[in-house]
């Protein structure tokens, strides 16, 4: 019966040098890992920026492998440096501009839009405009749309004059004839670069060319001139300089509509006739009531003096009793006095006075 063979260690089976130098071989197998792990590395790296690199080879941009890692560590996108530089490099502007890979990536890192930039300096060395890299770095930091801005000073804009997003649709003016006029107008404006930064905005234009056409159609003497010659009014708005100090130049300013509206110098006297009407009103109303209040004072007077005259006539009977007692009126008097009391009362009753006897004489 054949007994199994024990197994041989693997230590047995080395060479007597590499049983001592365990420890050499540890690092050596150490070694290879990290070259491994280096190699992964740099291929990586080599997959991410390889493209770029080929592209900055082929189209004569200077950006090297390291100068593409070197912006990630610095936080800066490499495809949009490295795109943007490539675009301007393509269209010429390096021949113009002495744009430089720090510039640009100095201005990413200002949070610029890069190729916007780019695109509008491509825009103006294609249109003759004078603006550089400075210029357009600082108008895009501004908030402003650069690229737009070039192509409105390329091709100009039109604004309608009022602002239809708002709720006043025409602009209202009275002429001197007081005729009031509704217009519209449009304004073509195009980008003045040199005042783009700082210069007032569209809302400014279209408020300045509003009241300029309001003034031109109020200082009008007739409506009918306004109507005949719109023209007028653009040339003399136009002519008043509203563009200072704005990021636009007015090209043309153009009425589109102009309505008549109300008579308003009709209104406004019908208006003023009724307040004049009611002034005299309230004036007549104060003289009536003084009036009234004289009136009143006048009735207490008369019948002031109604009240004296019957004290006085009560005072007749006594002075009859004492002319009788002093023997200065006889019985034939007292009746002649009443003959003369009956004749008076005849005579006004023919004659409709209506009066009443006198109660004292009758006594």
């Amino acid at each position: 019966m054949t007994v199994p063979a024990s197994p041989v260690p693997l230590a047995a089976l080395l060479p007597p040098l590499a049983q001592d130098d365990e420890g050499l071989q540890l690092l050596i197998i150490g070694g290879l890992l990290v070259l491994l792990l280096a190699g992964l590395v740099l291929f990586a790296v080599f997959a991410r920026y390889i493209g770029l690199w080929v592209q900055c080879k082929l189209t004569g941009t200077r950006i090297g492998l390291w100068d593409l890692v070197m912006m990630s560590v610095r936080k800066v996108n490499p495809t949009v440096i490295t795109r943007s530089l490539i675009m301007a490099t393509q269209a010429g502007l390096l021949k113009d501009y002495s744009l430089t890979r720090k510039q640009l990536e100095a201005h990413y890192l200002a949070n610029g839009n890069v190729p916007n930039v780019i695109k509008s300096l491509i825009a103006a060395q294609r249109a003759n405009l004078s603006m550089d890299w400075n210029i357009a770095a600082a108008i895009d930091l501004a908030g402003r749309d650069v690229l737009d801005a070039v192509r409105t000073s390329v091709y100009p804009k039109v604004i309608d004059c009022p602002d239809p997003k708002k709720k006043a649709g025409t602009l209202d003016a009275v002429a001197a004839d007081g005729i009031q006029l509704k217009a519209r107008a449009r304004v073509t404006v195009r980008t003045n670069i040199a005042q783009l930064i700082g210069g007032a905005t569209e809302e400014t234009i279209v408020a300045r060319v509003g009241q300029g056409i309001v003034q031109a159609i109020g200082s009008s003497p007739s409506y009918e001139n306004v109507l005949e010659n719109p023209d007028a009014i653009s040339r003399i708005v136009l002519n008043q300089g509203l563009e200072a100090n704005t990021a636009y130049e007015i090209v043309s300013i153009d009425i589109a509509d102009i309505d008549v509206g109300e008579n308003i110098g009709a209104r406004l006297a019908a208006d003023q006739a009724e307040a004049d009407m009611r002034v005299a009103q309230a004036k007549a109303e104060e003289k009536r009531a003084e009036a009234g209040a004289v009136e009143q004072e006048h009735v207490a007077s008369v019948q002031e003096n109604r009240a004296k005259v019957v004290l006085a006539e009560a005072e007749v009977p006594k002075a009859i009793s004492e002319a009788f007692r002093a023997g200065r009126l006889g019985l034939m008097d007292y009746y002649e006095l009443k003959n003369v009391q009956a004749d008076t009362k005849m005579r006004s009753a023919i004659a409709g006075e209506g009066a009443k006897p006198n109660a004292v004489m009758q006594q």
